[in-house]
């Protein structure tokens, strides 16, 4: 185990200061700082608060990673920071902390797309990934499917969202039910006491007019819509909003269409195994469906646990380490921070 790679991992990309430790594919550490009740009372995350909150907790943070993981900044062999995708002034913090870790400590830099990292996390809990699999990373700002051939080469785009992403869409309807923010976790909770069949809400980009430009790619934005019509329209009437069943049939018809399009891409690639990542991985009844339509075509799911699913500096430690490992050229010291990296660059080359 010594052999292999010890890598620090720094995540800032929107509202989570994650830093996390690996060796090899093992975890070591994984601190974490959020500033979501800050963004709470605005019902979204906002970039000036995210950012100072990096600030103000990435220090901390390192310290108790490397407590954690029982070591010090001169015993790892290289530093990964996500280089984008993410909020601009987010990212710039993690990216210009790795650059003052790594060049006080005479350390290799890796900046890398968060996206990636949300897959390579599975490995620390499912061990090597097999190639090819396809992802799908499901978040409050993306909705993915990727076809990955190898994972520290690039990634296929097969298809993304075309307007709200998934956990997006689950803050804007939990804002219109009441229930808070983010909305993810509350809406869970919230249809567990529902009918998922009670209310016939619309599946985006499913009708056979949209096979061919959009079969792998996602809309939620006319889903939205819809919930808050009907809320509407039982408000103006007079009659109770029944938010159980309302998060339920909401839930439900974001589920259906995520778990159909990634069996599909599945299916139609000839690939044996799906990985499910990003945030919205949490939600309790994707997970099931996922596992109920994969079973019927022999396809493996594979989750990480909750609390990876979520941005944390332990996948981008992890994605790091399979740079390191492969033998991957560093990034330049003078890496940027691209908010718009392209899912089909897994690393900033030197």
């Amino acid at each position: 185990m010594r052999d292999e790679p010890l890598v620090l991992g720094i995540e800032t990309s929107c509202d989570e200061t994650g830093v996390g430790i690996v060796r090899g594919h093992t975890l070591l550490a994984d601190a974490l700082a959020s500033s979501v009740d800050q963004h709470a009372r605005f019902g979204g995350v906002v970039p000036e608060v995210a950012s100072r909150a990096h600030l103000e907790a990435l220090v901390p943070t390192m310290q108790r990673a490397l407590d954690e993981a029982g070591v010090t900044l001169a015993d790892v062999d290289a530093i990964a920071v996500t280089s984008g995708p993410g909020l601009a002034g987010a990212l710039l913090v993690g990216v210009a902390a790795a650059k003052g870790y790594a060049l006080a400590a005479e350390k290799p830099i890796y900046g890398v797309n968060h996206l990636a990292a949300h897959v390579a996390v599975d490995t620390l809990e499912h061990g090597p990934l097999p190639e090819p699999a396809v992802a799908m990373l499901v978040s409050g700002g993306h909705s993915s499917l990727l076809l990955v051939d190898d994972l520290t080469a690039g990634v296929t785009p097969l298809g993304a969202t075309i307007d709200d992403a998934a956990g997006e869409a689950f803050d804007k309807v939990a804002r219109l039910l009441g229930l808070g923010f983010p909305g993810g976790p509350v809406i869970d909770r919230t249809a567990r006491d529902g009918d998922p069949g009670s209310i016939a809400f619309p599946r985006g980009l499913t009708a056979p007019k949209d096979q061919a430009k959009h079969r792998f790619d996602f809309s939620f934005s006319g889903l939205k819509t819809a919930v808050a019509r009907w809320v509407e329209a039982r408000e103006r009437a007079g009659e109770p909003v029944p938010i159980a069943h309302v998060s339920a049939s909401f839930q439900e018809a974001v589920c259906d269409v995520l778990t159909a399009k990634a069996i599909d891409a599945c299916v139609s690639n000839g690939v044996g195994t799906l990985v499910i990542g990003g945030g919205v991985a949490a939600n309790s009844r994707l997970r099931v469906l996922a596992e109920e339509r994969a079973a019927r075509h022999g396809i493996v799911v594979r989750v990480p646990r909750p609390q990876l699913c979520t941005d944390n500096g332990a996948m981008v430690a992890a994605l790091g380490s399979h740079l390191v490992a492969a033998g991957v050229a560093p990034s330049r010291l003078d890496l940027p921070a691209d908010s718009a990296m392209s899912l089909t660059s897994v690393s900033v080359p030197g």
